[in-house]
């Protein structure tokens, strides 16, 4: 089943909400790819950035400052894929 243009608004207005984590460094990656990247994603990798979203704030940390590795296979797609917007945004 698709989900209205409406749904997928108001999903997405929640996930902006969420990636505002309250840390500056999670905030300052996070947020910028959850309102440019994440309506353009498949659902998959929404699902999976959700999913990334569930994760413990100092996990996040660890992962999106390169200290420690992904070991989820999804997870670790969505941290490069993340990982990548905010460097092109930083260009």
């Amino acid at each position: 089943m698709q989900a209205s243009s409406e749904q997928l608004r108001i999903e997405h207005n929640r996930v902006i909400w969420h990636s505002r984590r309250g840390m500056l460094e999670l905030d300052i990656v996070l947020e910028p790819f959850a309102r440019d990247c994440y309506a353009g994603l498949d659902s998959e990798t929404r699902a999976q950035y959700r999913q990334l979203l569930a994760c413990e704030d100092q996990q996040l940390f660890d992962w999106l400052l390169q200290k420690a590795e992904v070991d989820d296979k999804a997870l670790a797609g969505i941290v490069a894929r993340v990982l990548q917007s905010h460097r092109q945004r930083a260009r």
